[in-house]
């Protein structure tokens, strides 16, 4: 864990000395972990829905916090399942339960369809969390939502978007997965000023997290012979895909380049592009969950709060430091 998810894993630590006592460990769970901490009989069962590791930078740093924390030598049995399809998460989810995990804990690919799986847990006796992203469920049927605020990822990039005062906003918005609590949130502040005139939509797709697809869309564009100055992708690999296509057309872009270049999820080598004046904006989203999630599962205690919201920023090119990239970098 670096430095960023060692200072919110504190925060989070603190925040569960102020919880009330009412939920998680007040009632036995289908499987063998009944017992806050652990049961005497076995290890405590969870069962854990996500987007594959091979779907970003921010998803691999994911995937390997959850098998960090929950391990064996932590008093854990773990059981995964990835995709990016969200009735396949919703199957392997319905699975978890049949088999009688103690835990449930949630990526979800889409923010609805949902609820009656959610149902069929509680039923169950099984507790869920949901981590990464929101879902549009009643909030009575998860214990917490360990999530970043995707909202305001999109605010404040756009925001910072604003503040460079460029005569005209030609934007080509490249999407995430669309139905993702990520991409619906990223997207949420551009379309308002889309809506309002202020930037001017060249084109708006998704490459579905996809650096290839990206790739693509910029091309089709530059062969179009639309103009465009802005490069607003939701993940840092579309944003590394946009820029293959601008190079192999020889357009500048980044720091005093023609094209100013925006992406999110901080990877250590897209901060790296930053300082390198090779791009102009990322957004930071916090991929560790899996601590808080386990404190919050060993404490027996419910939060005071349902939703757990990481504390995250975004970096400008011309005031990024390394001290930045070692502190709030994915990866290598």
């Amino acid at each position: 864990m670096n430095k960023f998810g060692k200072k919110l894993l504190a925060l989070a630590v603190a925040a569960t000395t102020v919880m009330s006592v009412a939920g998680c460990g007040a009632s036995g769970n289908a499987g063998s972990g009944s017992a806050a901490g652990g049961a005497a009989d076995g290890p405590i069962k969870v069962g854990v829905i996500n987007n594959p590791p091979s779907e970003s930078g921010y998803r691999e740093a994911n995937v390997k916090d959850m098998e960090n924390v929950f391990s064996a030598a932590n008093g854990y049995e773990l059981k995964t399942a990835y995709s990016i399809k969200n009735d396949e998460q919703l199957q392997a989810a319905q699975g978890f339960i049949t088999e009688g995990v103690d835990y449930l804990l949630i990526s979800a690919a889409e923010t609805t369809g949902w609820d009656e799986v959610l149902k069929k847990a509680q039923e169950a006796g099984i507790k869920v969390y949901l981590f990464d992203r929101m879902i549009d469920v009643d909030e009575n049927l998860y214990e917490a939502a360990v999530v970043s605020d995707m909202a305001k990822e999109g605010e404040t990039a756009v925001n910072w978007l604003l503040d460079q005062n460029l005569s005209e906003y030609n934007v080509i918005h490249i999407q995430g997965a669309m139905g993702s609590d990520a991409q619906i949130g990223r997207t949420g502040a551009l379309d308002a000023q889309f809506a309002s005139g202020k930037m001017n939509k060249v084109v708006q797709q998704t490459a579905t997290w996809d650096e290839a697809e990206a790739k693509n869309i910029v091309e089709s564009v530059i062969n179009s012979g639309e103009s465009f100055n802005v490069i607003y992708a939701e993940n840092d690999g579309m944003a590394k895909g946009a820029v293959a296509a601008l190079d192999e057309h020889g357009i500048t872009h980044g720091v005093d380049g023609d094209v100013i270049v925006m992406g999110f999820d901080c990877n250590k080598w897209a901060l790296r592009e930053l300082k390198a004046g090779n791009w102009n904006y990322d957004g930071q989203c916090s991929p560790f969950q899996a601590q808080i999630i386990s404190d919050l599962i060993k404490s027996g205690q419910a939060p005071s709060s349902k939703k757990i919201i990481n504390d995250e920023k975004g970096f400008d090119a011309k005031t990024l430091t390394d001290d930045d990239i070692n502190t709030y970098g994915l990866g290598e």
